[in-house]
């Protein structure tokens, strides 16, 4: 699970590192290829809405491995293209299989990891977006450089078809699919969604959208923070390599260096998020998320007014958006996760997945547009849908239970 999601995070963000060359090679402007950003975009976020409702139904090695292979193909059919239109198709069949990677992650998370442990093991989940969001600015920009930018989007999708076969081969279903007993009854951790475990056995798929997800506020409040999050993590990562490029005079793989500081500040970021929610605010998602988003508008104010000339600060500044962000882009999903039924919990992510992509739909042609007047204005829109993003995520402060408040029978059921 964690290698498959690694690699659908280099065949996803192909596409990013090779932006320079297109813009260099064959003439496209920021705007053209804010396009097929936001393109990726819509249809990821739909396909995780729609794939999100059918992944809590599907068997997740088959579902996860097929999507992968997918992708793999388009990112070689892309790299045989050269028109903006052939580009748009075939980025948006990636965006539709690349929705196949997340719904069996959360299957799998919350099927096989009880909720006292799962903020830890979804955080160490999570840093596979880390491992593949470090490996491929700097392997897409070397392999750009040194075949050119076909060879960044080639290279790539052999090693998802490759690493599809693996997963057919190695992964696994729930314990249920191999005999074993629930994990929160094996565990007896029971859910905050608990009392409703005798009527999850047949529930279709409106059910799940209308009983769990559409009339449940926090699931709301967690998709408006989810899409204000977004905007800044995609922001950040499809758009300061080529400000560093273009303001500060960098070159592309010194710019790739300091954008693989902000996936490996969400390296540690995710983990510290992931067990301090756990072992600190005894499960409660809401206190971490707060404290994190104020990270972010801290950190990238600081990374906007560092002036020309010095790499290793922007580096820096980048670890620390980075580990800011990644923060509550994990716990968002975990607690999403929890304020339904496990076996709605495909769906539930799938859901705030469509908010989510819609700001990263956001932050592709919109933020290009933003960008070619001046990147001064892209830095305000950033900063402010962080400011945004703390605000909803003081509001959700207490939202949630605790294992003590649920040993002292305390605990209700939230999502109804």
């Amino acid at each position: 699970m964690f290698i498959g999601y690694a690699i659908f995070y280099l065949t996803r963000k192909s596409f990013t590192f090779a932006m320079p060359f297109l813009i260099s090679d064959l003439g496209f402007s920021k705007g053209e290829l804010g396009i097929l950003g936001t393109v990726l975009s819509l249809t990821y976020g739909l396909s995780k809405l729609v794939n999100g409702v059918l992944g809590d139904r599907t068997n997740a090695r088959t579902f996860m491995a097929v999507g992968l292979i997918l992708t793999g193909l388009f990112n070689i059919f892309f790299g045989f293209s050269s028109s903006l239109f052939l580009f748009a198709i075939f980025w948006a069949c990636n965006g539709w299989f690349q929705g196949l990677g997340w719904p069996p992650c959360a299957r799998l998370l919350t099927h096989w990891y009880s909720r006292s442990e799962r903020g830890s093991w979804w955080s160490q989940w999570n840093i596979s977006h880390n491992v593949g969001g470090a490996i491929i600015p700097v392997l897409g920009a070397y392999l750009a450089y040194q075949g050119g930018w076909r060879m960044a989007m080639f290279i790539p999708g052999i090693i998802a078809i490759f690493t599809g076969i693996f997963l057919l081969n190695r992964l696994r279903d729930t314990p249920e699919s191999l005999g074993l007993p629930p994990i929160d009854v094996y565990r007896s951790d029971m859910e905050i969604v608990s009392d409703a475990q005798a009527d999850s056995q047949g529930l279709s798929a409106r059910d799940i959208l209308v009983k769990y997800i559409l009339t449940n506020p926090l699931i709301w409040m967690l998709a408006v923070a989810s899409f204000l999050v977004y905007i800044v993590r995609m922001g950040v990562n499809d758009w300061t390599a080529l400000f560093l490029v273009e303001t500060k005079s960098y070159s592309a793989v010194t710019a790739g260096y300091c954008v693989s500081l902000f996936e490996i500040g969400g390296f540690f970021g995710s983990l510290v998020a992931g067990f301090s929610s756990d072992y600190f605010f005894e499960a409660k998602r809401g206190p971490v998320n707060a404290i994190f988003a104020f990270g972010i508008l801290f950190s990238l104010v600081a990374f906007w007014w560092i002036p020309p000339g010095y790499p290793i600060l922007d580096g820096i500044a980048m670890f620390f958006v980075g580990f800011s962000v990644f923060g509550p882009q994990m716990l968002i999903g975990v607690a999403a996760a929890e304020f339904v039924h496990k076996k709605a919990a495909a769906s539930s992510t799938g859901f705030l997945g469509w908010f989510a992509y819609a700001g990263a739909a956001t932050a592709g042609w919109p933020l290009g547009a933003i960008a070619e007047q001046g990147w001064d204005g892209f830095f305000v829109v950033l900063i402010t849908c962080s400011a945004l993003s703390l605000l909803v995520l003081l509001y959700l402060w207490n939202a949630g239970v605790s294992r003590e408040e649920e040993e002292t029978g305390l605990a209700t059921e939230l999502a109804t």
